[in-house]
Parts: structure tokens; sequence; C-alpha cells
């Protein structure tokens, strides 16, 4: 749940399912730990991050409702003057200005994940899109296990180390 927070799709029967309870029983439970709903947590943390995005960058008000996992801004607005007392637009204007200068809007949404392609869409040569990045590799070499050193086998040759009794 942590991890999908910003998902408008994320679904309270399927995180129960993958904690292995009902739907039910893990309200309850997660209400007993963390003292409020699962709902109730997933909107706070929504919410501490359009904070965030408000105050730093320079997104319209409708891409940080999306992007905090909203799928309508008058429902956004609503919770966050309830949370926060202002609206999105007045809270901007009473924040900003205090700290360092706004993050331009494409870097926030490039960092937030903001640019996803429509369910469906596909990718690559003629679709419009880039295809998905290969896999990053790491510049540092990674340290095998079948050296001779590894297996106590003597540094600097490529022979497996011999057991030998001594007379």
């Amino acid at each position: 749940m942590d991890r999908d927070w910003a998902d408008p799709e994320l679904d309270l029967g399927a995180v129960a399912a993958h904690a292995g309870y009902s739907r039910y029983h893990f309200i309850r439970a997660f209400k007993e730990a963390y003292g409020e709903t699962p709902g109730q947590y997933l909107t706070h943390r929504r919410m501490d991050r359009a904070e965030d995005l408000l105050r730093t960058a320079n997104l319209s008000v409708t891409e940080i409702c999306h992007l905090v996992g909203f799928s309508s801004v008058g429902t956004f607005s609503a919770r966050f003057k309830a949370w926060t007392g202002l609206t999105p637009s007045e809270y901007r204007t009473k924040h900003v200005g205090r700290g360092a200068a706004l993050i331009p809007g494409c870097y926030a949404m490039l960092w937030a994940g903001g640019f996803r392609s429509a369910p469906g869409a596909s990718t690559g040569p003629g679709s419009g899109s880039p295809p998905a990045p290969a896999p990053a590799s790491s510049a540092i070499p990674e340290k095998r296990a079948d050296t001779p050193a590894a297996y106590g086998g003597r540094a600097g040759t490529n022979r497996p180390p011999t057991s030998r009794s001594t007379p």
C-alpha cells in the first residue's frame, strides 16, 4: 500500500488479499495497528504529497491531483480543503516563496512517474512512444564466486587448490 499509494486504481480487496486477510478483517486489523482505516491512511499520504508538490513543483492543481492518485479534481480539492483548511490554490499562494525555487513541472512529472501511457497503448517503433528502457547495467564489475581465491585457491593462478599432504 505504501508503494502504490498514488495509484488511483488501488483496490482495498486486492491489498487485503495480498496480506492474507478478508477485506473487513484487514480494515479492523489495520485500524488497530495504525489508528486509522486504510482509506484514511491513503488519503493522508496523498494529501501530504500534494502539500509537498504544491509548495515545490510548478505543476497545475489538476496535474498534482492526478499525480497523487485522485481522478476527480473536485474530490481532491474538497479533501484538501478539509485537510488543510485552504483550497489547493490558496495553499500554494500562501506557501510558495518559502524555500527553494519551484521545480519545473516537466522534471517533477518525470520524477513522479507522471508520464504514463494509456492502458493498452503500445510502445516501440511506429507507436509514437519510445520503447521501454533496458535495465541499467552497473559500471562496477560483479564479484564472481568462481575465482580461485573465492574457493581458497592461490591468488594469481587459475588452478584450483590442491590437497597435498606433507611428509
